[in-house]
């Protein structure tokens, strides 16, 4: 049905945009209310009212709390770059200094 909505959008186009649009909703809401009406799309109606009951439960954090997550990460991730850029250093120095005996300029 979908795709018979593209095809009449198409097929329509010297009628005008008004039954060119008319025919693609049309035929886009007759193929919702053919999958709603089916098997799967009752399975479906009935995951969305789960998920949607179960996102009722959830506990969202305040604002404070939010804010708080957010400056951890941050912090963190400023500790991790630092210590990843000393590890490289380090590296660095050793292997090529040290051990390969390469003198940077």
């Amino acid at each position: 049905m979908v795709v018979a909505s593209v095809v009449g959008f198409y097929l329509l186009g010297k009628q005008g945009a008004l039954a060119q649009w008319a025919t693609l909703i049309a035929g886009l809401v007759a193929a919702a209310g053919v999958f709603l009406l089916s098997g799967p799309g009752r399975q479906f109606l009935a995951f969305a009212r789960d998920a949607w009951h179960e996102v009722g439960k959830v506990v969202w954090p305040t604002r404070k709390e939010a804010l708080q997550m957010t400056a951890y990460v941050f912090a963190f991730v400023v500790v991790m770059a630092l210590f990843l850029w000393l590890t490289d250093k380090t590296l660095e120095w050793v292997l090529y200094d040290l051990i390969l005996g390469w003198k940077r300029s």
